[in-house]
């Protein structure tokens, strides 16, 4: 005898783990986020297919634009941990605006890709909310994003970040290599903390020494250790376009995966070499604990961190005095760190790098 099929049981969207009314709703908490991004050129409703912008209303006569994409890395993991993620936002906006600005270009807008496995409208906000906090302090506009529910890819409570940037410049205004010379005085700007490069050796420590996210940070016992970690990386147009515009600059670094070792010789050619005195401002405390504690070399320190630079900048000896006023009216930390000058061998030098982190 033939045997019937059951009948089967009808499936939604929900049953399969995707929550389109959540997504809905989260569209419409964060569109003010948005809207207080607005900037001459920029559309920043969100629902559309797609972000639009105006190049001629932004005052642009004949821009080469500029794009960068990034992410957080595994600061996702402890900000998670910690259940602090409005700063990650700002995080995103900062790893793509200042790449924007290393090229001597100025941020327009930004589009953000939140992915989940479940959607919590709460967190997911928060996040949003860094975002369009960011793009206000990077001056670009929030014109977009993808949320992204996605059950079965990643693990309920979790959630990765992507983020892109379009930034501009007038022909010909674009920072390049060979602008770069013999002499020209080096500015460090100051970093707010690990900014978002080195989680992953900082997350082993953690996990090694059994170390407590929410005790008092070793190095700064007046905020915890996640809030010490999880400080916000530092977004630096202003003191960029204020460097721009009160003197000739040569160069701009951001400093990034790969340190003080990788990033300067990024932007200046083979035939030169920067010379920093890492004794020029007191080193953070942050990265002393981290050296000592983790057991680091003066190199692999350097080459894992920023070490409490977030940005370099190059200019002509004769403009460093009025570019460093011009940045510190700003209200950047920033001071006069070091040189180029003609390379022989290395293409960075630390000088007294074990003295200043010792």
């Amino acid at each position: 005898m033939e045997k019937k099929d059951s009948p089967k049981s009808p499936l939604t969207y929900r049953d399969a783990g995707v929550d389109i009314d959540a997504g809905d709703a989260l569209v419409s908490t964060i569109k003010p986020f948005a809207k207080k991004t607005m900037r001459a050129g920029a559309n920043p409703d969100l629902g559309g297919f797609g972000g639009l912008f105006d190049l001629k209303a932004a005052g642009f006569k004949d821009p080469i634009l500029v794009a960068a994409t990034d992410g957080v890395g595994t600061k996702l993991e402890l900000a998670q941990q910690a259940n602090m993620h409005h700063g990650l936002g700002i995080d995103l906006v900062a790893m793509c605006a200042n790449d924007i600005l290393a090229q001597g270009a100025m941020p327009l807008f930004f589009l953000d890709y939140f992915a989940t496995g479940h959607l919590a409208p709460k967190v997911a906000a928060e996040i949003i909310e860094g975002i369009a906090d960011g793009c206000v302090e990077a001056r670009c506009a929030l014109i977009g994003g993808e949320t992204a529910e996605m059950p079965g890819i990643y693990p309920a409570g979790s959630y990765d970040l992507a983020g892109f940037c379009v930034g501009a410049a007038e022909r010909g205004t674009l920072l390049r290599k060979d602008q770069v010379s013999e002499g020209d005085k080096v500015i460090a700007l100051a970093s707010s903390g690990v900014h978002a490069n080195g989680f992953s050796l900082v997350r082993k420590l953690i996990e090694r020494d059994d170390l407590k996210l929410m005790a008092p940070a070793p190095f700064a016992p007046s905020v915890s250790l996640a809030e010490a970690l999880l400080a916000p990386t530092r977004i630096y147009t202003d003191a960029v376009k204020a460097a721009l515009a009160a003197g000739r600059v040569t160069s701009v670094s951001h400093i990034t995966g790969g340190g003080l070792i990788e990033n300067p010789p990024r932007v200046y050619g083979d035939n030169l070499a920067m010379r920093l005195d890492m004794t020029a401002r007191p080193a953070p405390a942050l990265f002393k604990w981290l050296k000592q504690e983790a057991a680091l070399s003066d190199f692999e320190l350097a080459r894992t961190f920023n070490c409490g630079i977030g940005l370099l900048i190059t200019t002509p000896a004769k403009d460093s005095e009025k570019v460093l006023a011009a940045i510190d009216a700003t209200g950047e930390p920033c001071w006069l760190v070091g040189e180029i000058s003609a390379r022989t061998e290395d293409a960075i030098h630390l000088d007294k790098f074990t003295q200043a982190f010792s």
